[in-house]
């Protein structure tokens, strides 16, 4: 079994770089070597007092840490998820299938598919964070999720120890949700990802900010990697860089109203900025754009801050803890639900 770290930061483990402490720190790179830490757990945990048997020490599972904001320390067992590999295990006519291990760097991945001509992923270029943390949430950006290259993934259960697959219709991908997120939360530890990705690519460019640098770089037929420099150089000029400044991209996500909610809004706020949901009668709101109404871009209270280029994602700027960043979050809900009648939903995980 690998070594077990007591009392240990977690500054270096979350982009937030919020320095929480964890009372046992571990990694496992195996199903067996997490069956062994899970074991070791249940077997040295303190017994509760007036209760018999031993309670287990609470488990958190740590990918890259770029999708969680430490408001306490962590009284328990943090386990870094280290299981590597990138396989292609089967290929058609028209996919290949690639089997990654949970504990890989999702930009890492997009960059191994690049340079094999594998499309699909190259509109999630820079993305930050681990393989597994991405099905949690259906990560995605500029017209592209998880789920359109989704094809199963597999998965540790803490109730019986055992190895489940949970195919695409078993995740129930939605808007940055998954069943890992609300019924299974805190049930699984993903431990591989299998993607169908196609070998003709269909690109993604109709967002008007991958068409603009797509001219600016001067490419008129783009191919995968255009598109993946394109979303880089965008997202290198939108978003800090958490090894510059402490954050997890953005903070909230952007909300659904009804389309008479929207059109209302719309008439006292001509200018705001709403995305017609295909097939549906809602509305998405930009939520960084009603930050930014409520004079919050840029606002510092302390060391916690909305960034001064997009005003979705709040900051450490050294010092802060997570819970003034967490109260700064609370803040902007309160001011967004006042002017707009919108409530906020926080993208990051809280612990």
């Amino acid at each position: 079994m690998n070594s077990i770290l007591e009392h240990v930061s977690l500054k270096p483990y979350n982009t937030f770089g919020i320095d929480a402490h964890a009372r046992y720190l571990a990694e496992f790179s195996t199903p067996d070597e997490l069956a062994a830490l899970l074991s070791w757990g249940s077997r040295s945990a303190p017994k509760a007092e007036g209760r018999q048997g031993t309670d287990v020490w609470p488990v958190l599972v740590l990918g890259g840490g770029s999708n969680i904001l430490f408001t306490r320390d962590v009284d328990g067992l943090v386990l870094r998820n280290r299981i590597e590999g990138i396989d292609l295990i089967d290929e058609d006519e028209d996919y290949v299938y690639v089997q990654v291990g949970a504990g890989e760097s999702w930009h890492g991945f997009v960059e191994h598919c690049l340079a094999r001509d594998w499309a699909g992923v190259e509109n999630l270029s820079l993305i930050p964070g681990s393989v597994g943390a991405a099905p949690m949430q259906n990560i995605g950006a500029y017209g592209v999720e998880i789920k359109d290259v989704f094809q199963e993934l597999q998965a540790w259960s803490y109730a019986d120890g055992r190895i489940y697959t949970f195919s695409l219709n078993d995740c129930a991908f939605g808007y940055r949700e998954s069943v890992f997120k609300r019924q299974y939360r805190g049930e699984f530890v993903i431990l591989t990802v299998t993607f169908r990705l196609p070998k003709k690519p269909v690109l993604h460019t109709e967002y008007g900010a991958i068409r603009e640098e797509l001219e600016r770089m001067g490419v008129r037929e783009p191919g995968i990697r255009d598109v993946s420099k394109a979303v880089i150089a965008i997202r290198r000029g939108r978003l800090p860089d958490p090894a510059e400044i402490g954050n997890a991209g953005s903070f909230f996500k952007n909300p659904t109203v009804p389309d008479e909610q929207f059109e209302a809004l719309q008439a006292e706020f001509p200018e705001i900025v709403g995305y017609r949901n295909t097939g549906t009668d809602t509305t998405k709101i930009a939520a960084g754009w009603m930050i930014e109404q409520c004079g919050l871009k840029g606002y510092r209270h302390g060391d916690a801050g909305v960034h001064a280029r997009q005003a979705l994602v709040l900051v450490n700027y050294g010092g802060a803890t997570g819970r003034e960043i967490y109260e700064l979050s609370e803040e902007i809900v309160v001011s967004v639900r006042q002017k707009f009648g919108v409530d906020l939903e926080r993208e990051v995980n809280v612990f």
